[in-house]
C-alpha cells in the first residue's frame, strides 16, 4: 500500500504548502512514484503550484521529475449510502484510485479546520506539521502560561490528532508518526527561541510527536512559487551558480526528508 503523508495544521502561513510541494518534488526526483491532493477546496495553492510548474515546463519546454496532482472524485448523491458523508467518500475514492499507482500520496489539508482534514488526519502514516517559530503557532498545539514556560494543556489541533490517532488504534492500523517542523526560524539565538525551543521539546515528549528542522525565512521560496518550481529544479532551469543561500535551503531540505524516516527512502540529491 502506499505510504500516506499529510501536511496539516490549523492555521495559515505555516508554509504548508511549500514544504509539500518540495517533500513530493523530493521524492520523485528520487524515483519514487508521488501522487498528490489538495483538500483547500477554496484557496487551492498547493494546486496552483502544481499547475504553475506543468505551466513553466510547457512554456520552457522542461521535463522535470514531478508528482502528480489529482482532484477530488465527484459523487453523485444516489451514490452515498444512508447516512454516509459526501466528503468522506470522496477521499476514500480517491484514496483507492491512487493507491495501486504510488508509491506515496501526499495530501496537503487546508488551514482550518475541515471534515476532510479530519478524515485525512486518521488515513496518515506521516504527519507533518509545519510551525512557525512564535508562541501564536504554538497555541495551535497546546495553551502555554504567560511567561511561556509551562504548559497548561493541547490544543484544538493536538486534540484532533489525538482522536486520529485513536481511529487508527481501533482499526488495527500502525500508528502516526507526527513531526512537528519549526519553520521559519530567526537566526538569532533570542530569549523567546530559546523558550519555543524548550516547550516544543517538552510537548513533544508529553503529546507524542518529532521534532525536525524546517525551512528558514527565505525570499527564493517566495520567487519559486509563480514558476512552480522548487529548490532542487535550479539549475535543470539554467540557474548554474547557487548563491549561500540557496545552497543552505537545499541542506535544510535534505536535513528534513532524512528526518522524515520514510520507508524506502534514502536521500540522493
Amino acid at each position: 500500500m502506499a505510504h500516506i503523508i499529510v501536511v496539516g495544521n490549523e492555521k495559515g502561513g505555516a508554509g504548508k504548502s511549500t514544504v509539500s510541494m518540495h517533500v513530493a518534488t523530493a521524492l520523485a526526483r528520487m524515483g519514487h512514484r508521488v501522487a498528490c491532493l489538495d483538500l483547500d477546496l477554496r484557496q487551492r495553492t498547493f494546486a496552483r503550484y502544481v499547475s504553475n510548474r506543468v505551466a513553466t515546463m510547457e512554456h520552457e519546454n522542461l521535463n522535470l521529475p514531478s508528482p502528480s496532482f489529482h482532484e477530488l472524485p465527484e459523487i453523485a448523491p444516489d451514490q452515498l449510502a444512508p447516512g454516509e458523508n459526501i466528503m468522506d467518500r470522496r477521499l476514500a475514492e480517491a484514496r483507492a484510485e491512487l493507491e495501486p499507482i504510488a508509491d506515496f500520496i501526499l495530501i496537503d489539508c487546508p488551514g482550518s479546520h475541515t471534515r476532510l482534514s479530519q478524515v485525512a488526519h486518521s488515513m496518515a502514516d506521516t504527519l507533518i506539521t509545519p510551525l512557525n517559530d512564535s508562541f501564536i503557532d504554538f497555541d495551535l498545539l497546546a495553551r502555554i502560561d504567560g511567561e511561556g514556560e509551562k504548559i497548561l494543556g493541547p490544543s484544538v489541533y493536538s486534540e484532533m490528532v489525538w482522536s486520529a490517532r485513536q481511529l487508527r488504534a481501533r482499526a488495527g492500523l500502525t500508528p502516526i508518526d507526527w513531526v512537528v517542523l519549526r519553520n521559519r526560524l530567526g537566526a538569532q539565538a533570542m530569549v523567546n527561541k530559546r523558550k519555543m525551543e524548550t516547550a516544543i521539546e517538552t510537548l513533544a515528549r508529553r503529546i507524542g510527536f518529532r521534532v525536525a528542522p524546517g525551512f528558514n525565512e527565505r525570499v527564493i521560496f517566495r520567487e519559486l512559487f509563480p514558476r512552480g518550481l522548487t529548490l532542487l529544479d535550479l539549475k535543470d532551469t539554467g540557474v548554474t551558480s547557487l548563491n549561500i543561500s540557496n545552497i543552505a535551503a537545499r541542506q535544510e531540505l535534505r536535513d528534513l526528508i532524512r528526518a522524515l524516516k520514510l520507508p524506502g527512502v534514502e536521500v540522493n540529491f
